[in-house]
């Protein structure tokens, strides 16, 4: 009877024991599963490396938004992100102050995605920015960034098919990327219902606050819950942020990384030249220096055009691109112009978003 009682429990043991060719999968082992792009071997400046040290995984983030956080390339938190998401996620409103080009998208994009209930099939963020291109970066982010988790991601700009988002809006839905003017006429024809929507964001808050969209956050804001959360990010503060922040934002967390516009590592220079000379100037700018990328800026889309032909006469490969352009065509540009198939871009200011210019250098 011993001998039985002891072969059982020899047996139970076996039992409960992994193969041989098995290991038990550590807390990280799920890691070693993803698919990581290479690293990223760019030179980078203090804006991005200044940290405290934390890991993305001290945030208390969801496996799933880790995984796309990570097959994003993503490898540390930067400054911005280290500052905002953890407030971010406790639900309390920001106000932060941040350059172009150091993960601001990712600071706010990560807390919004995190908020989500996948089995809430209504709209509960938004994310509003003043241009398209600017939407379309933005959402091809949340997308990555959200492909484990069931969540999804619409991007609406104006300049594109109404009856398109319309049809889309009649589906799931959880993350709404658009410029002002569309997602008002959404609300306004009842097919973007917010009263779900508990995140906003503002990229770019400076820029929303101007003249070409005055009134048009007040709107948006109204038709939102009173218990939302307001996720604002501005290169610079000028008196319509505060007057926004003091009508909109209750308490807000103020995160400011800024000590000057310019990244750190890149230098400004300014040259006088007389109207005639221009062109001359430019082209001994291109044979003398070794540029890998360039934006040029014209203040007319006539001016846009010309330009860019004259540097194409004189031997350097060079698109265009301006606001009367259509979508289709200025989205093919900017993919190609950010794929490194042309060095040299000259374009209207206003058609430009903040993104492009971490192509430039």
């Amino acid at each position: 009877m011993m001998m039985a009682d002891m072969l059982n429990s020899h047996n139970s043991g076996v039992v409960n024991r992994l193969p041989n060719n098995k290991k038990p999968e550590t807390e990280d082992g799920w890691k070693s599963k993803l698919k990581v792009p290479p690293t990223d071997k760019r030179q980078k400046t203090s804006d991005v490396t200044d940290t405290k040290g934390n890991e993305f995984e001290e945030f208390c983030l969801s496996r799933e938004l880790l995984m796309g956080i990570f097959e994003k390339g993503w490898e540390k938190p930067s400054p911005i992100q280290e500052a905002s998401i953890p407030v971010a996620l406790t639900g309390r409103n920001i106000l932060a102050r941040a350059k172009n080009g150091t993960g601001k998208t990712g600071a706010y994009s990560i807390p919004v995605l995190e908020q989500i209930n996948p089995k809430l099939d209504q709209i509960q963020a938004m994310i509003i920015v003043p241009t398209r291109e600017l939407a379309l970066q933005t959402s091809q982010i949340c997308i990555e960034l959200a492909k484990h988790m069931l969540i999804k991601v619409m991007v609406t700009t104006g300049g594109t098919n109404l009856r398109d988002d319309i049809m889309r809006l009649f589906q799931k839905v959880q993350v709404v990327i658009a410029t002002p003017g569309r997602i008002l006429d959404l609300m306004d024809k009842k097919v973007a219902v917010v009263d779900s929507c508990k995140i906003l964001v503002l990229d770019e808050a400076d820029k929303l606050l101007s003249q070409d969209f005055k009134g048009m956050l007040d709107l948006v804001i109204s038709k939102l819950p009173q218990d939302r959360q307001i996720l604002l990010y501005s290169a610079t503060f000028p008196l319509t942020v505060k007057q926004f922040m003091d009508k909109h934002l209750k308490n807000p967390y103020e995160i400011n990384l800024m000590e000057e516009l310019t990244l750190k590592g890149v230098t400004q220079y300014y040259a006088f030249v007389q109207e005639r000379q221009k062109v001359h100037c430019l082209n001994t700018l291109f044979s003398k220096l070794q540029i890998t990328q360039s934006i040029i800026f014209c203040n007319s889309t006539q001016r846009v055009e010309l330009l860019a032909k004259k540097i194409t006469e004189l031997g350097y490969c060079c698109y265009y691109i301006h606001a009367k352009m259509a979508q289709a065509h200025r989205n093919r540009v900017f993919h190609d112009f950010r794929s490194g198939l042309c060095r040299n871009l000259v374009c209207s200011g206003e058609c430009l978003s903040s993104f492009i210019s971490q192509c430039v250098g």
